[in-house]
């Protein structure tokens, strides 16, 4: 234990703690901030959320806490300034300045940003905004950084089970009432198929250091669903979005894979040693719990698995890929 009595003036962070072992991260985490995101050519003050940790030596006590909404506010006001802002370059940003001002071996910051989208209805064609995160994940050391642009969004997917058993029991009802086997397929084809909808939220994670379009990536997590969805539906749209779920049926499980596939080949540059991390979490209507997949790893490693269609005992984390950092 510590013998020194300490004076006020003293800097108690920078002592010896009672027990010397070293923490794996410690910060701020929930601190709300009013950000100004230049996206697509336009303008919004958005409401970010940014947590913030370091590495602890085991020498140390504490970290200074009262300094990480200090670098939050002027990295904010310089990033803004400096150049157009982007969550990933405001987390950058910010963990390199807590590098320094905390005089840490490493940081990891992320910031998730809730950011409006305009598009147009379906069918009517109705300008509507829809609200997706956009997320900027950053490890800094003293001599390097790494980071990671993600989005989350929202969808339906229908449940592909469910579907098939009421196709089943609809080929049966047909068959009874005198219709020809030719005759049944056809009807089934032809009609969209009852099943249980689930609103999904998907979330598609990149790291690497190729410039990204977040709105594509936004394209990429709903199109891997059974369809987007609008908070502005007029009936025809209305129409439009269920009989296209219903005839584009997927598993949480579908969902994840196509994510990645579809980032893999819309971005054929990435280096292997990038980074995917794709999420869907589907709420359920007819349980009372969830479901979710996940697959994460490198480039090099997914690509591997997509070309051997072997299960690959590789599978890269996140935390593990930014501790890369050195």
């Amino acid at each position: 234990m510590q013998q020194e009595r300490l004076t006020a003036g003293a800097d108690l962070q920078a002592s010896t703690p009672e027990v010397r072992i070293g923490l794996s991260r410690a910060g701020v985490t929930g601190v709300q901030k009013a950000v100004r995101l230049q996206h697509g050519g336009r303008d919004a003050l958005v409401s970010a959320e940014i947590e913030c940790f370091v590495d602890l030596d085991p020498a140390q006590k504490g970290v200074h806490m009262s300094r990480f909404p200090e670098v939050f506010e002027e990295a904010i006001d310089k990033v803004v300034i400096d150049e157009k802002l982007l969550v990933e370059n405001l987390a950058e940003h910010i963990a390199r300045n807590i590098v320094e001002r905390q005089q840490a071996l490493r940081a990891e910051v992320k910031v998730a940003a809730r950011y409006p989208i305009e598009r147009l209805t379906p069918v009517t064609a109705l300008r509507t905004q829809e609200l997706v995160t956009l997320i900027g994940i950053a490890a800094a050391s003293r001599t390097t950084s790494r980071r990671v642009v993600g989005v989350e969004a929202t969808g339906i997917n229908a449940c592909p089970c469910a579907q098939g058993l009421v196709r089943a029991e609809a080929a049966g009802r047909l068959s009874e009432a005198g219709f020809e086997e030719g005759d049944v397929e056809r009807i089934l084809e032809l009609v969209p198929l009852a099943t249980h909808n689930q609103r999904g939220r998907g979330t598609l994670f990149l790291g690497t250091e190729e410039r990204l379009n977040a709105e594509d990536l936004v394209d990429l997590v709903e199109r891997s669903m059974s369809s987007p969805i609008y908070e502005l539906l007029k009936r025809p749209d209305e129409l439009f979005v269920v009989e296209h779920a219903h005839l584009t049926p997927r598993f949480v499980e579908d969902s994840v894979r196509l994510m990645v596939k579809s980032a893999l080949d819309g971005y054929p540059g990435l280096a292997d040693d990038d980074f995917v991390l794709a999420r869907q979490v589907n709420f359920e209507t007819i349980h009372n719990h969830d479901v979710l997949a996940e697959r994460f790893g490198t480039v090099g490693e997914l690509r591997g698995e997509l070309r051997s269609g072997e299960h690959s005992l590789a599978h890269t984390e996140l935390r593990d890929w930014l501790r890369a950092v050195a």
